[in-house]
C-alpha cells in the first residue's frame, strides 16, 4: 500500500475511500444519480463506481454479491447467452477492511459484453464488484471495477483509448475496498 494517498470523500464526506489519483470525478462532467459516485481513468475506458442500493433482505450473503452482478449485467443488456459470466466470488475478510460496520463484504470478478451509449458494437469487461452489506442501514454499497479487456473498433470507446497510459490495477480496486470508511451514518437515512 502506498501511504501518500489520501482518502477521497465520497457522498459529500459522508464515506472516503482512497481512489486511484489518476481517476476524473465524472460529476464534475456531468449529471449522477445522488446515490452513486463515479471516477473515470484519464487515459483508459476503465471507471469506478460506488454506489448505495437497497438492502436485499431475500438473498443470502454469499449470493449478494452474484445477485448484484445479474442486476448490472440487465441494466448493460449483457444477460443473452455468452454475454455474461460469473469468474470467482470471495468474501472479504472483515479485519481486512475499514468499514468495520458491515455485516459481510464480497468480491465478485466476471466479465460482461456491453455496449457503450446503446451502440451496436459490444465491449468486452471484466467487472470487479465489491459488495458490502449494511443491514442495519438496509443498504447494500457496491464498489463496481469496470476494466475493459477488448474495445470493439466500432466502439466510441476505441478512439479514445491510451492502452500505453499506465491502467488501473486489481490492487488499485482492493485498495479502495479496504480503506472505504463510513464517517457519518446520517448517509443512510
Amino acid at each position: 500500500m502506498q501511504g501518500a494517498e489520501q482518502p477521497h470523500p465520497l457522498f459529500g464526506g459522508a464515506l472516503s475511500a482512497v481512489i486511484p489519483h489518476t481517476a476524473t470525478d465524472i460529476s464534475e462532467l456531468r449529471e449522477i444519480p445522488d446515490n452513486q459516485e463515479v471516477f473515470a481513468h484519464t487515459h483508459t475506458d476503465q471507471s469506478l463506481i460506488v454506489e448505495l442500493v437497497e438492502y436485499q433482505a431475500q438473498v443470502a450473503d454469499p449470493d449478494s454479491a452474484r445477485y448484484h452482478f445479474e442486476d448490472i449485467a440487465g441494466s448493460n443488456k449483457a444477460l443473452e447467452a455468452g454475454a455474461c459470466a460469473v469468474i470467482s466470488v470471495v468474501a472479504l475478510p472483515k479485519s481486512d477492511l475499514s468499514l468495520s460496520q458491515c455485516s459481510s463484504a464480497w468480491m465478485l470478478t466476471g466479465t460482461q459484453s456491453v455496449s457503450k451509449f446503446n451502440e451496436e458494437a459490444r465491449n468486452v469487461v471484466t467487472l470487479h464488484l465489491g459488495v458490502f452489506r449494511l443491514p442495519q442501514f438496509s443498504t447494500d454499497v457496491l464498489i463496481t471495477f469496470n476494466d475493459p479487456q477488448s474495445i470493439s473498433p466500432d466502439s466510441t470507446s476505441a478512439a479514445a483509448l491510451e492502452t500505453h497510459k499506465l491502467p488501473w490495477s486489481l490492487q488499485d480496486f482492493q485498495r479502495l475496498l479496504q480503506t472505504l470508511t463510513l464517517h457519518n451514518p446520517g448517509l443512510f437515512e
